[in-house]
């Protein structure tokens, strides 16, 4: 499945408010309440499990990193972008970045 492909398959799952605006606050919203849930159960395993992976935990980060996605799918498309517009976009950006030497260090546009 391409990225594109994923975008419209997620788009049939959306729920659309009356207010655009809504449906894009929450859809990043979204997108920040799944990485946080992300982050949560990275702590456990660091913190209860000495970092020890079990399959369990790989399939739960991958149900939540699933929902990051979806929100950022939804989102994406409400601004007039396509996931795979968006993906180019972030490795062109990543890879001249490496080639400068700037991927360490802060700054949106080093």
């Amino acid at each position: 499945m391409t990225f594109d492909e994923y975008q419209k398959r997620a788009l049939t799952t959306a729920i659309f408010n009356k207010d655009p605006l809504m449906d894009k606050t929450i859809w990043a919203m979204g997108i920040a309440g799944e990485a946080g849930e992300v982050i949560e159960k990275w702590k456990k395993i660091v913190a209860y499990n000495d970092g020890e992976i079990t399959d369990d935990d790989r399939l739960e980060i991958k149900k939540e990193l699933g929902d990051v996605v979806w929100y950022v799918a939804l989102l994406a498309h409400s601004l007039g972008l396509s996931l795979n517009e968006v993906m180019e976009l972030n490795v062109a950006k990543l890879a001249d970045r490496k080639k400068r030497g700037v991927t360490k260090g802060s700054g949106d546009n080093r």
